[in-house]
Parts: C-alpha cells; structure tokens; sequence
C-alpha cells in the first residue's frame, strides 16, 4: 500500500482506491499540461482541436473541453500521441511534465518519486530495465555508435587539414598527434558498431540503417558476436 496526505496527516489507502485514484492522477496530469500547454500557445480549444483534425485523427473540441475540465472518463493513448504532436511536446511529456510537477505516482500502491525518474522508466532510459536482453538498448548503442564514428571521422579529417598547413613543426606534430587520437576513436566506435550489428542480427532482427557517410566500411557478416561481451555494449 501507498500513503496519501490528507490534513497534513498520512493515512493508508486501500489497494482498490489507490489504484482508481492512481487512473485520475494520470488523466488530470495530461489533461492540465494540454492544457498549459495551449495556453502557452495562445490557442483555443477549437484551435487546438483543428490542428488535431490537421494531423490526421479528429478530437472534437468538445472531448478537448471535457478532457481538461475532468469530465471525460477515459484518455486513449492514441488521443495522448495526436494531442502531443499538436502541441508540438513529446507524448512522454505530457505524463510526466518534468519541470511542471515535482513529484508524480508511478504506479499503483507506489510512493511518488520525482517526474524525472519516472520519466527515464517510462522510456527505457534506466540502466536496469531489460539489462540481459533489451532490443532498446541494442539500437541505443548503435546510434551512439554512429554518432561517435562519424564525429571521430570529421576531428580525423579537421586533424589532417591542419597538419597539411600547419606553420610550423610543433603545430604540425600537434595536429598530427590530435589525428592519431581521432583514428584510435574512429577504429573504437568502428568495432564497436560491428559487434552491436551482429548482436542484433543474432536475435534474428535486421539492424538500423546505416547513415550513408559512414556506411561504406562497416560490414557485419565479418564480425565475430563471441568475440566480445554483450555487456561491452
């Protein structure tokens, strides 16, 4: 069981009730931050409602009008996408509007804890969350991958640039030096990049596409999975 305040005093809540009030805590937060949000846009309901309509999936302002008032009993995940692209925020935002509410209900028969935190849960960004086995954090690190790769290729080649016309010797064997380093980075995030591509196709699922200004040497079937631990990535 979970504690609530009530007179400044806590006391418990039955599992049932928590878990009913747990639904209109999350409701009310997504409805107030359309709200906020609108407002902070300078838009209407029926403004708001257009834009909707606009992206492709209608809600009446009406259902926006009831939704913010606490009159509508239900919020679908759908409506929660559509209502956050209108208002231009991340989906995730408007259930947990960090900055806005400092402390939100995770779950059921859970304390609050910070919005931030629940946030990171809510989108896989904790370390813990599927650590053996998780399809997410493989493709997180294979961005992270490209990104480092294709920075170390571009302070390679900035390195190079400066060697060639350095004025002089201890300025070209400091760019040189600054293009060892960039290398030794390119190779790393490289091999790094081929281990994670092989540990997706292990689990029979088709790696991310590469970006084109990197994909030219990076060939996966050469790669050896067993070579390297899973948790290296």
């Amino acid at each position: 069981m979970t504690q609530r305040r009530s007179d400044h005093r806590y006391e418990k809540a039955d599992d049932e009730g928590d878990a009913l009030e747990w639904v209109d805590q999350v409701m009310a937060t997504v409805a107030q931050e359309v709200r906020r949000r609108r407002k902070e846009l300078n838009w209407s309901a029926q403004d708001l409602a257009d834009r909707c309509a606009e992206i492709g999936h209608p809600i009446p302002r009406n259902v926006i009008a009831n939704m913010e008032s606490g009159r509508r009993s239900n919020l679908p995940l759908v409506d929660v996408m559509i209502l956050a692209e209108a208002l231009n925020t991340p989906p995730v935002c408007l259930i947990y509007p960090v900055g806005y509410v400092e402390d939100v209900q995770r779950l059921p028969l859970q304390d609050p804890i910070p919005a931030l935190t629940a946030l990171s849960w809510f989108t896989g960004e904790e370390t813990e969350l599927g650590a053996d086995d998780d399809m997410l954090r493989y493709f997180r690190a294979h961005q992270a991958a490209q990104e480092q790769l294709r920075n170390a290729r571009r302070d390679e080649e900035y390195a190079r640039y400066h060697a060639k016309t350095a004025p002089g010797a201890d300025r070209r064997a400091e760019a040189l030096r600054s293009q060892a380093r960039a290398a030794e980075a390119a190779d790393d995030a490289e091999n790094r990049l081929h281990r994670v591509r092989a540990f997706i196709e292990e689990e029979g699922v088709t790696p991310p596409y590469l970006w084109p200004e990197i994909a030219g040497p990076i060939d996966p079937s050469g790669t050896d999975p067993g070579t390297t631990e899973e948790n290296d990535l």
